[in-house]
């Protein structure tokens, strides 16, 4: 399985190793980021990779930058468009210490940044052979396995977006597009602090498996990157 896929904050953690990854596998790689010039990492991969990963300014709280990127990138297809870009929201997350600002500036990159991905490339996933639109969830916006609570933006920002995958499996299924949330697990990245017990390659490595074995009948489903599906 070979084809083409988007990644959006691929300049670092899980990002960046799905881009090798995928890269790695014969993928072609549109690689988005908000500062290119300061991805170091992401562009000695592009370089190790040959022509493989094509690195793009993207901000995607800018839904004028992405309108203007998806004209861009007219005519192409993606197989995937991986909507990996993420925030945790900062430290005041804790009942009476919620920071408004904060907050929505999380739901712009968590939650409304996907689904304006998914509106802009629309038409580039529709034409491709495998069709998927896949977005980063996590338990931490699942009600069921909610038994801690607290993290008030994180929570509430992955919630929204998992309603928005599960809206977004519906509409487009008459179109034969899969949309997928995925759980990456605790990840040892910036965002995930260093007691995290899961690595980006375990993690990005299992999120590919998952991808790679996708059905129709499997949109609107939250998985995590070892394949277990998820409740809401």
């Amino acid at each position: 399985m070979t084809g083409t896929i988007l990644i959006t904050g691929a300049n670092r953690g899980i990002g960046l190793e799905l881009a090798s990854q995928y890269a790695s596998a014969g993928w072609r790689v549109l690689a988005c980021c908000r500062t290119p010039e300061r991805a170091e990492a992401l562009r000695k991969q592009a370089a190790m990779t040959g022509n493989r990963i094509r690195i793009h300014t993207l901000d995607v709280t800018d839904t004028n930058r992405i309108q203007a990127l998806a004209r861009e990138l007219d005519g192409e297809t993606l197989d995937i468009l991986f909507n990996n870009a993420g925030v945790r929201g900062g430290d005041q997350q804790t009942l009476g210490g919620v920071d408004v600002n904060t907050w929505l500036h999380t739901l712009q990159v968590n939650t409304i940044a996907p689904l304006k991905m998914a509106e802009a490339f629309l038409e580039h996933v529709a034409r491709s052979r495998y069709r998927i639109i896949a977005t980063m969830g996590s338990v931490m916006g699942s009600m069921a396995e909610n038994t801690s609570g607290g993290q008030y933006i994180y929570r509430s920002s992955k919630a929204a977006v998992h309603m928005i995958g599960r809206s977004l499996a519906l509409d487009l299924h008459s179109r034969g597009i899969i949309s997928v949330l995925l759980h990456p697990g605790w990840v040892h990245t910036d965002m995930g602090g260093a007691d995290a017990p899961v690595s980006p390659a375990e993690s990005a490595t299992g999120l590919r498996r998952v991808l790679t074995g996708l059905r129709l009948e499997d949109s609107g489903r939250f998985f995590d990157f070892q394949g277990r599906e998820h409740p809401w």
